[in-house]
């Protein structure tokens, strides 16, 4: 067995920051890499050292990945692999099984383990070592990343089967949560079209059979106090719901209400722009309920009719 304490984290923003400092506070020798200057350097001022250079962490035994597509980890996985060391590369990232896959296989013909262990719990569980993840992998290739899931998630992670099942339940659980967004938001708008207090009906919901932490905890924390600070953007969001829609269909399946929830976010995301959090949703579905009102703007240029 490898006791080798160290890792190196690729990508270093909300949520591959924040993975790094735990691993770092819990004695793992880290050093992460991200072409971004700013996120090295906030990396940094938390103890964490970094490069600008992906060459320099090749061969690191154990590797993190929280990359914002598939595609770059397509690119980013080979390069991992040029140099010996690797026993196990642990991708977080919400990616395609088909990638996940084929990284798979690549890392086993170099006697190397790959996870794909997509994450849910946001920066926060991220920096308290509380993340869920969706594990696709082999017994063996869990078997060699377990050091790591266990860093990142305290135990809470479940093995849904081989190569590439994580990504597939992770975008499943990303679509639910993006269909449960919109219709609490317009619940919460008819509500208020009575004259009933929103924050007041989502605490009675929550309690009862149509309760759920968008209810619970999104609305109340997020969108009715009109912070919007969750972290995790509206353009990732959306992202996530086109290609739980895409997945479904390469095996023939039609799921109509997810479809047309992934539709809504692309309306959002034109009203919007991707950088908007992903709770601001409600602007577009329910824009009674937000204390910004529906966007004004498409893009941030041309009015919306």
């Amino acid at each position: 067995m490898n006791t080798s304490t160290r890792i190196a984290v690729i990508g270093l923003g909300a949520m591959g920051g924040a993975m790094a400092a735990t691993l770092h506070k819990a004695g793992w020798d880290v050093t992460g890499f991200d072409p971004s200057e700013a996120a090295r350097t906030a990396a940094a001022q938390g103890g964490i050292a970094t490069t600008a250079s992906l060459e320099d962490v090749a061969g690191t035994p154990y590797a993190v990945l929280s990359l914002p597509a598939a595609s770059i980890v397509e690119t980013t996985v080979p390069r991992l692999l040029a140099v010996p060391g690797t026993v196990a590369i642990i991708d977080t990232t919400t990616s395609e099984p088909a990638t996940s896959k084929k990284m798979a296989d690549l890392a086993d013909a170099q006697g190397a383990a790959f996870v794909d262990a997509p994450v849910s719990g946001g920066r926060d569980g991220a920096a308290t070592g509380s993340l869920s993840a969706f594990v696709g992998a082999t017994d063996a290739a869990l078997k060699a990343a377990e050091p790591v899931l266990l860093a990142l998630t305290g135990g809470k992670y479940s093995h849904i089967g081989g190569p590439g099942s994580g990504n597939v339940v992770k975008l499943l659980n990303n679509v639910l949560a993006a269909a449960n967004l919109v219709s609490v938001g317009e619940a919460l708008g008819v509500a208020k079209a009575y004259g009933i207090d929103p924050a007041r009906a989502a605490a009675s919901i929550s309690e009862a059979s149509g309760g759920s932490k968008v209810s619970a905890n999104m609305y109340p924390n997020w969108v009715l106090s009109g912070t919007h600070d969750s972290g995790f953007s509206l353009g990732l969001m959306a992202r996530d719901a086109a290609l739980a829609v895409e997945v479904a269909a390469q095996i023939g399946e039609s799921p109509a209400l997810l479809a047309a929830v992934a539709g809504q976010w692309q309306d959002a995301l034109a009203a919007l722009g991707p950088r908007a959090d992903f709770t601001e949703i409600a602007r577009t579905v329910a824009p009674a309920i937000t204390p910004a009102g529906a966007p004004s703007t498409t893009n941030g240029t041309t009015p919306v009719s």
